[in-house]
């Protein structure tokens, strides 16, 4: 356990400093944003204790917020989606799965790691946009935004997943 706190501080930094330093920074086509952070919560493992998920999440979309400006939007999201991730990935597991097995493409095959990505970065980009919008006065380019980030969140997902995986 001990082991796997430290891969998940290293993590947590890792994806943050991208985040900050790097990925706030792209707008392609100034609609989509990378939220890349989002995989923190993504690749919990099953049966890791929700109150650190929750207050890990919670944390590191604070820090986010800070330096990126955005005043509890990427918090509030990242918790939202910590509270989900065991109950979609629960849906998406094997029954006679082990209690603790990894959340990656390797074990669950890579189609079904595919679909737990990309509903959790639909989840998180509809609520983090929504927030950040906090109104449908110009639902067009909300729209963009969401489907824009999603889809850039969730190709750097499968191709960070697919280096990893090897």
């Amino acid at each position: 356990m001990a082991i796997e706190l430290l891969n998940r501080l290293v993590m947590f930094g890792a994806l943050f400093l991208a985040q900050v330093l790097i990925l706030n920074h792209v707008h392609l086509f100034d609609v989509a944003t990378p939220l890349l952070y989002v995989y923190y919560v993504i690749t919990f493992r099953r049966g890791f204790p929700k109150w650190i998920m929750l207050v890990s999440s919670f944390v590191l979309g604070l820090i986010v917020d800070i330096f990126s400006s955005t005043p509890g939007l990427a918090a509030g999201s990242m918790t939202l989606v910590a509270l989900l991730q065991p109950y979609i990935l629960e849906r998406l597991m094997p029954r006679d799965s082990a209690d603790d097995l990894k959340t990656s493409a390797k074990t669950l095959s890579y189609g079904k790691f595919s679909f737990l990505s990309g509903v959790i970065t639909a989840i998180y980009c509809l609520v983090f946009f929504t927030l950040e919008a906090f109104s449908f006065f110009d639902w067009l380019v909300w729209m963009e935004r969401i489907l824009a980030s999603i889809v850039l969140t969730w190709i750097l997902l499968m191709a960070i997943e697919t280096v990893r995986s090897k």
